[in-house]
């Protein structure tokens, strides 16, 4: 295959590797290099999770469903189905020819409770769903540019193992991905991770954090661009929050046929370890009329043993 990278000159292609077959049934392993089919960046495979994917695009079957009343968003049941997802690690070279559909993806966590400040993050992680790959191989003895690569995935295969095991171990909270939810919106689809990011003791009461994952894919042929977000968050301490602005992380990001999605990441507090979210997208058309895309409710969740997290980088 070849990667294609976007510099001040034109379009550069380079070959990368020779493509494998697309795998139907089963996972790809640990150390498989592939191309995101979305994003187009070089990555390889770190480790894969087992997924609960909420897909309210796919009608449940009556005797699974129950009626939904008029005007209510969010009350359809809709069951989850196991879904295998990847923790990747992103080639850095990369990085700044995706930067206009993609945030470079970072797993953030709480620093140890001593340090009420501190906000990690771990650069270059993304998470990928099955269909993103496009599994290659390489010759190159050092096919990817990550800081974890050589840690993880170079020279003894035996100490790589023990590296990736223990720091999955002692990660395995704030890395765990558990919940996916979908759902189209006239050809507008938006998926949504959460991810739990711990517990922060403020004035004598418990603060839980969230880090959200959300990609809008265009999968029709009009060109239309995100203008408004409006979200309402509830908590189980009986809170119910409405926020609305424009765009998202500051951009209004236009999805075309040639660059039909966008994702990026956000954080949110419950002052309760468990809420949930929901809200919708304003998106504008060429003409300029307007439509609401809805985000898929989404529960978020802390993790039962809340243990203390790791107190800084663990490299």
């Amino acid at each position: 295959p070849v990667c294609g990278r976007n510099r001040p000159e034109g379009k550069i292609l380079e070959t990368v590797g020779v493509f494998e077959a697309v795998k139907q049934h089963g996972k790809y392993e640990t150390g498989q290099l592939f191309l995101h089919s979305v994003f187009g960046y070089r990555g390889i495979v770190l480790f894969p999770w087992h997924a609960r994917l909420y897909d309210r695009d796919i009608t449940p079957p009556m005797s699974d469903s129950k009626p939904e009343p008029p005007g209510a968003h969010g009350s359809k049941e809709v069951k989850g189905k196991t879904h295998t997802y990847y923790q990747v690690l992103i080639d850095t070279r990369d990085c700044p020819h995706i930067s206009q559909r993609s945030q470079t993806e970072a797993v953030t966590f709480l620093a140890n409770h001593d340090d009420s400040r501190a906000l990690y993050a771990i650069p270059g992680l993304d998470y990928v769903s099955h269909e993103d790959i496009l599994p290659y191989n390489s010759t190159e003895q050092v096919p990817i540019q990550h800081e974890l690569f050589e840690r993880f995935l170079m020279y003894n295969p035996a100490k790589s193992l023990k590296n990736r095991n223990a720091w999955q171990e002692k990660n395995h909270p704030w890395l765990e991905l558990s919940d996916v939810h979908r759902e189209t919106t006239e050809n507008i689809r938006v998926t949504v991770i959460p991810f739990y990011m711990g517990m922060r003791e403020a004035q004598n009461s418990h603060v839980y954090w969230w880090r959200y994952c959300i990609r809008l894919e265009n999968m029709g042929s009009e060109v239309v661009q995100l203008r408004e977000r409006h979200w309402r968050i509830f908590s189980l301490s009986g809170t119910l929050e409405t926020v609305r602005g424009r765009g998202v992380v500051g951009r209004e990001p236009v999805l075309s046929k040639e660059q039909p999605a966008f994702q990026y990441s956000s954080h949110v507090s419950l002052q309760a370890p468990s809420g949930h979210m929901w809200g919708t997208f304003r998106i504008e058309r060429t003409d300029g009329s307007h439509f609401d895309v809805r985000i898929p409710p989404f529960s978020l969740e802390s993790n039962k043993d809340d243990k203390a997290p790791p107190a800084g980088y663990t490299f």
